[in-house]
C-alpha cells in the first residue's frame, strides 16, 4: 500500500477534507484501497514539546524558525522507522519523495496534481510522498538542503502555514486516484484536464432565473452536444482565463 506522511504542528486543519466530500469518503474506504495517511506532529519529537519546535532566527529579525533538528528527527523516527524504510539513510530517502510547501515552489497546478497521483500514488513501485508543512517565518535552510526533493506553491501570497497551501493540493492529487470520484471520465471532463476551462453544466428546472436550458442539452444527439460542449470550453476560456491559450505561457 502506497503512503502519504504529513509533517504538521497543526494536523486537525486537514480534518475537513478526509471526514466530508468524495475524498473523505475514498480515505475512509468506502470507495476501494487507497493510500495510507500518516500525520506527524514535530512536537511529538523533541523534549519541549510544542514549545520546542522553533526558535529565533540567527542574524535577528521578526518571528520564529522551525528547528532543523527538530524536522529531522520527525523525519527519522516518525517517517523512516515508523515506515520500516531501512536502516541506511540513503536507502530510506530513495523510497522518499519530501515536499516542502512554501513561495520558492512551482506553481501548482491540475497537470501536477495528475503527473503526482501517477507517479507516486499509482506506482507500486513508486516513492511514498511527505510533505513538510512550515510555520511562523518558514523551516531552517539546512533540513531543505539535506532533505528536500520538491517545492509546491499555490501561488505569489503568504500564508499562515503550508497546511492552508496543502489541502487543496492534496484534494486535487487525490481526485485523480482511481475510484475516488466513481465516475472516471469525471476528472478527465473537469476544469484544466484539457489546458481549458469546463464547459458551463446545467440542471432542473427547464427555465430558472428567466433563462432556458440550451435546447442542444436536451436534443439525444450525443456527437452534437460534444461538440457544443467543446466550443463553450474554449469561449469560456477566452473570456476568462485567455492565459490559458497563450502558446508561450509556461
Amino acid at each position: 500500500m502506497k503512503r502519504i506522511w504529513i509533517i504538521s504542528l497543526f494536523p486537525e486543519f486537514f480534518r475537513p477534507l478526509f471526514e466530508t466530500g468524495v475524498v473523505g469518503s475514498a480515505m475512509r474506504g468506502e470507495r476501494g484501497l487507497m493510500p495510507e495517511l500518516t500525520f506527524l506532529n514535530p512536537s511529538d519529537y523533541n523534549e519541549k514539546g510544542f514549545k520546542g519546535v522553533d526558535a529565533a532566527p540567527y542574524g535577528g529579525g521578526a518571528g520564529q524558525v522551525m528547528r532543523a533538528d527538530v524536522l529531522e528527527m520527525t523525519l527519522m523516527k516518525g517517517v523512516i522507522e515508523k515506515g520500516h524504510y531501512g536502516e541506511l539513510l540513503d536507502e530510506a530517502l530513495e523510497s522518499l519523495h519530501i515536499c516542502y510547501l512554501g513561495p520558492r515552489g512551482e506553481t501548482f497546478h491540475s497537470e501536477l496534481a495528475k503527473k503526482m497521483c501517477e507517479q507516486y500514488l499509482q506506482q507500486e513501485k513508486g516513492k511514498d510522498l511527505v510533505f513538510i508543512c512550515g510555520r511562523y517565518e518558514g523551516i531552517d535552510e539546512r533540513f531543505i538542503e539535506k532533505y528536500v526533493n520538491q517545492h509546491l506553491s499555490l501561488g505569489d501570497f503568504v500564508l499562515s502555514g503550508g497546511e492552508l497551501a496543502l489541502l487543496p493540493i492534496l484534494d486535487a492529487i487525490l481526485r485523480f486516484y482511481p475510484g475516488v470520484l466513481g465516475n472516471s471520465a469525471s476528472a478527465e471532463e473537469e476544469s484544466f484536464s484539457n489546458g481549458l476551462l469546463e464547459y458551463p453544466q446545467y440542471t432542473r428546472p427547464q427555465i430558472a432565473c428567466d433563462r432556458e436550458v440550451p435546447s442542444i442539452l436536451s436534443s439525444g444527439h450525443h456527437e452534437k452536444v460534444k461538440k457544443w460542449r467543446n466550443e463553450q470550453s474554449i469561449k469560456m476560456t477566452k473570456r476568462y482565463r485567455p492565459d490559458l491559450l497563450r502558446v508561450d505561457k509556461k
